[in-house]
């Protein structure tokens, strides 16, 4: 395998970089020397919104340059609205960016539900969603996962009874990321109980998240964030043509966009800016002072950069299928498995490298890279459970990968 650039994926790659070099606020410039293995804010999603003037133009001016040359959606086909960009120039566009620290733009609808309604949604729906995700004036967040119904997710109860020409939808879903800064919601409902539990589902879309009867409440996680939240629907009416595939055969789309979410490829960027920054802060004098460079924690470090190559080589793999056209399965398990414990382990030898310098939490001189590895330990212990379980991915990998009969 070649790991070198063409002649024109080395121009195309020169026209990202000039991008970001000539219009990349200054803001996210600022604010990426800050981060420490994956991105966990909601970037983008949440400063167009921000009270902070700063925040908000930022997100304006690199949403408005990124329009410009037809990037916003860079993966959609061309006659959607999209980039139209190969698998290669994706993978190119979304890596220069995280190195550079600009955050990706437009959300769950660009990444997920703009895929899903260009393969299952019907014309009207494509014509009338599509245009305002690329305007960047919709955000779109994903509700999947509920307090009974997460690794199992066929088992989901929430409601959705057709009455007349709208559907009647109540039911509790957790976890749902960024739904405080969404303007419209993605869900699975349960449309048939009686069927069996893959079928009787259905894909549907709730284009208001203002509508009567919906209600968005913050959960805050182990660093005191506010990522996900968890979303109440008590009589909430949407119509009956808000239905992405078939009624009650919703499983398909909906795993379709689990496929877009686990082949995600910019994680590893992440992971290699973090361990750089590892290795050049421990040779720093302040470095010096506050690691514990034993020979374990020094094996540890060689193992987290042999990882971190492997799961480069991993992207690599999902973007070899991409350009064969075809959406990964079986392998995004692998991928994800794989990374998510990558960064799991990251995290740990960052936090142990530094002892009991890693309790300090602050963002101060006395914390090592201001606190950013003790944050990242903390926040990637749901790394092995989001996004479906490493259980989840094993069985998977298992089944549909090895042809093992199911247990």
């Amino acid at each position: 395998m070649d790991w070198l650039d063409t002649p024109e994926q080395a121009e195309f790659r020169a026209e990202v970089q000039a991008l970001l070099r000539d219009h990349l606020p200054d803001f996210y410039r600022r604010i990426s020397e800050e981060e420490i293995g994956e991105e966990r804010g909601s970037g983008w999603i949440a400063d167009r919104k921000s009270g902070d003037k700063e925040r908000r133009e930022a997100a304006e001016a690199w949403g408005e340059a990124i329009s410009e040359r037809g990037w916003f959606a860079p993966h959609w086909p061309v006659e959607y609205g999209g980039g139209g960009l190969s698998p290669n120039e994706q993978f190119i566009f979304r890596q220069e960016l995280t190195r550079a620290g600009a955050p990706l733009v437009g959300g769950g609808g660009v990444r997920l539900l703009g895929p899903t309604l260009i393969v299952y949604g019907t014309e009207e729906q494509r014509e009338r969603y599509l245009p305002d995700v690329l305007a960047g004036e919709v955000v779109w967040a994903q509700c999947y996962s509920e307090p009974g119904a997460g690794s199992d997710l066929a088992s989901l109860q929430t409601r959705a009874e057709l009455e007349g020409d709208e559907w009647v939808i109540n039911g509790h879903k957790v976890w749902t990321t960024h739904a405080q800064h969404a303007d419209a919601l993605v869900l699975l409902t349960r449309t048939d109980p009686t069927a069996p539990r893959h079928r009787g589902i259905s894909f549907q879309l709730i284009d208001d998240i203002h509508t009567e009867g919906l209600s968005v409440r913050p959960l805050i996680n182990m660093a005191w964030g506010h990522e996900f939240n968890e979303v109440h629907f008590e009589n909430v009416r949407t119509p009956a043509s808000h239905v992405v595939g078939e009624v009650n055969r919703g499983w398909y789309p909906a795993l379709s966009m689990l496929d877009f979410e686990r082949s995600d490829i910019n994680v590893v960027v992440h992971l290699e800016r973090a361990l750089d920054r590892l290795v050049a802060y421990v040779k720093t004098e302040a470095g010096a002072r506050q690691a514990r460079l034993t020979p374990t924690v020094r094996h540890e470090i060689a193992d987290r950069f042999l990882e971190v190559a492997v799961a480069q080589n991993f992207s690599l793999w999902m973007l070899s299928m991409q350009n064969a056209g075809v959406i990964p399965n079986y392998e995004a398990s692998m991928t994800k498995l794989f990374i998510s414990e990558c960064n799991q382990l990251l995290a740990q030898t960052g936090a142990r490298l530094f002892g009991l310098y890693s309790n300090i939490w602050d963002a101060s001189e006395r914390a090592p890279l201001n606190g950013g590895f003790t944050r990242h330990y903390v926040l990637t212990v749901p790394d092995t459970i989001e996004g479906g379980t490493s259980e989840i991915q094993r069985n998977i990998i298992a089944t549909r990968g090895l042809g093992l009969p199911r247990s």
